[in-house]
């Protein structure tokens, strides 16, 4: 055979015309097949690998054809069984026959025969063995289609490559490029369990697809084919991706030696739970122990993990992501920085949802099965969607909604009837109004311009957001409290010139204390904060009580976090009106001081730093035992 003849067969590729017309001949031949004639076909194989001579090459050029169209029928033979133990019983020999011609380079060079010889390997493999055979059988289809991958030297491959005057690079990498072609192709058919159970689904090839993929998928070559595999349709139950190969990939991803597309880095989490738990815990365990992250940095770090993006376009995937938020809260409610990642991450998450058009009462419901249906919308809906005016009506119906629950949580404890449900019920509320946080950051606005006689509903909301469990039953005392805090802060912008005992008494209520009926450090600083912003004291004298108070409570870099969440929520909002101006030119005056001071305190670092109080590991994360459940279906 001539060296034009044997480099043609090696760069030889299906038509898409020829491809049609053998899928055609795929679906209409039903021939029956003998032990006799796989015999003879067996004994050409075992010759044709025996020696390599000139007669050979020729012999098998010869035979290709009909080669060819034998393994058409064969492999609508196995498609035809039922299993794989039944095709072997009825053909015995039929593996030695695949296996032998597996290893003989003419055959593995023609693109159409190539083809062929892997969709019978391909029909072999049972996604679910039944017996020790199938079981066999499976570990030697990987096998194989795993050293056709490789590079490993072969007698035969170099002996065709010498004659047809080929480079042993050009060799592997048109081979591999063909294989890849090839598998692409297989796994673009549209899935037939529904045309005919008792047929093989064509979804069956996925799963051999994929373990076939497992050595390729660091290699530039393959990216089409990793692309077309996590992109197939869930439509079938058959439908799976190999577990080898989505560990694989997930490895090569994360060690940096592979690149996928954003759409490809999600179809990859959304098909494999330990991906995306991986992706979650590298989030969690990149930004909590991080004191060096202001919210606007926070909210980009989380639009760059993709994650919010990819809970847009699958609710399985948020749930698991709300679900490891969840457990991690449960242990950590007074984490500030804990809730300041949930609130961010779900604005973000809102914003994909808006983008994608998916910001339904049906998708809502979906993404949270568990929470108050009643208080869902409500929460959701942003304050720039309604106007100002509305907003102290829509905090009081929240307000009141919570307390009602919290209420009926109180009078189960009482009444002896004390129910897991009831306080399940409270956890979620608190949980989506961390989520929600934007109607708390109004609250506190509301509460820097409210009069007495208005400001116990948004207070309440304030207070239950920062103590949720009422543990010991002291809500009641919390709340005097923060009301006394609110008065001492009206009182104290309200005065002139700035008295010292008062900006002492306040100095002593961001003080942490052991005593449980104290409201939290950061519900007093919030409220200070957003005075120093909305009263309508001077520019002077509230730059004046924010220094020296956060100064002597040593809070002047949690100040910068809560100043600068509160533009950062104001620019996304756009939900000011004529006052626009006046609040922007305050809170970059006030900015300017908290910065002065930070340089002033930490020359070496001015960075500013956000409410990291309780960093947490990984271990952490995995001991709390919520790592266990698959992905739910998408609904």
């Amino acid at each position: 055979m001539s060296v034009s003849l044997v480099y043609m067969i090696l760069t030889y590729d299906l038509s898409p015309l020829e491809s049609s017309t053998m899928s055609q001949l795929l679906q209409r031949t039903q021939p029956l097949l003998d032990v006799p004639a796989l015999q003879f076909w067996l004994d050409k194989a075992v010759a044709w690998g025996q020696a390599d001579r000139p007669d050979t090459l020729k012999d098998t050029c010869l035979h290709m054809s009909r080669l060819k169209d034998y393994l058409q029928q064969l492999l609508t033979h196995i498609n035809n069984m039922s299993s794989t133990s039944e095709t072997m019983k009825r053909l015995p020999l039929l593996g030695q026959f695949l296996g032998r011609l597996c290893w003989n380079p003419c055959v593995t060079a023609d693109a159409p025969g190539r083809w062929l010889l892997f969709q019978c390997l391909w029909g072999l493999y049972s996604e679910h063995p039944g017996d020790a055979v199938e079981a066999k059988a499976n570990q030697w289809i990987r096998k194989v289609l795993c050293q056709l991958a490789t590079e490993e030297d072969d007698a035969a491959a170099q002996a065709l490559m010498k004659r047809t005057g080929v480079p042993p690079k050009e060799y592997h990498v048109k081979v591999l490029r063909k294989m890849v072609a090839m598998l692409q192709e297989n796994i673009g058919k549209s899935c037939s369990s529904l045309v005919d159970i008792n047929y093989r689904c064509s979804c069956d090839n996925l799963l051999a697809v994929s373990e076939a993929c497992v050595p390729l998928v660091s290699l530039p070559e393959a990216a089409p084919l990793i692309r077309a595999l996590l992109q197939q349709p869930a439509t079938c139950v058959r439908a799976a991706l190999s577990q080898d190969f989505l560990d694989a990939l997930t490895s090569a991803y994360s060690s940096k030696c592979v690149l996928l597309e954003e759409q490809e880095v999600v179809s990859l989490w959304y098909h494999s739970l330990s991906s995306l738990e991986e992706a979650v815990l590298s989030l969690l365990e990149c930004v909590l122990p991080d004191t060096g992250y202001t919210p606007q940095e926070l909210k980009r770090q989380l639009a760059q993990s993709l994650l919010p993006k990819a809970c847009a376009q699958h609710c399985s995937i948020f749930l698991v992501v709300n679900d490891i938020f969840r457990s991690f809260l449960k242990q950590a409610e007074g984490n500030e920085s804990l809730k300041y990642l949930i609130q961010t991450f779900s604005s973000c998450f809102f914003r994909e949802l808006a983008l994608l058009q998916h910001k339904t009462s049906g998708s809502l419901k979906a993404s949270f099965p568990q929470s108050p249906q009643s208080l869902l919308i409500p929460l959701w809906t942003r304050p720039s969607e309604m106007p100002q005016e509305a907003w102290r009506h829509h905090l009081n119906w929240l307000s009141c909604s919570l307390q009602r629950l919290t209420e009926e949580e109180e009078e189960g404890d009482e009444d002896g009837s004390r129910s897991p449900r009831g306080h399940l019920r409270v956890f979620e509320a608190w949980f989506l109004l961390i989520q929600c946080a934007h109607w708390v950051q109004v609250a506190v606005q509301l509460l820097a311009t409210s009069q007495p006689e208005d400001c116990g509903p948004p207070l309440w909301l304030l207070t239950f957001y920062h103590h949720p469990t009422n543990r010991g039953h002291h809500r009641a005392s919390q709340l005097v409290h923060a009301k006394e805090a609110w008065d001492h802060l009206c009182s104290l912008f309200l005065a002139h010139p700035l008295p010292v005992d008062r900006v002492q008494s306040l100095v002593t209520l961001l003080s942490p204390k052991p005593q449980p009926t104290s409201p939290s450090p950061f519900l007093i600083l919030s409220l200070l904060v957003n005075f120093c912003v909305f009263f309508q004291q001077s520019l002077s004298g509230s730059t004046e009580i924010l220094q020296t108070v956060v100064n002597r409570s040593g809070l002047v870099n949690e100040a910068v976090c809560v100043l600068s969440s509160l533009e950062l929520r104001l620019n996304e909002d756009s939900c000011l009106s004529s006052d626009t101006n006046r609040v922007h030119l305050r809170i970059k005056a006030l900015q300017n001081t908290l910065t002065h001071m930070c340089a002033a305190l930490n020359p070496a670092n001015t960075h500013t730093q956000t409410l990291i109080t309780e960093p947490r590991s990984r271990k952490f994360i995995l001991d709390a035992g919520f790592l266990r459940a698959p992905l739910q279906n998408d609904k």
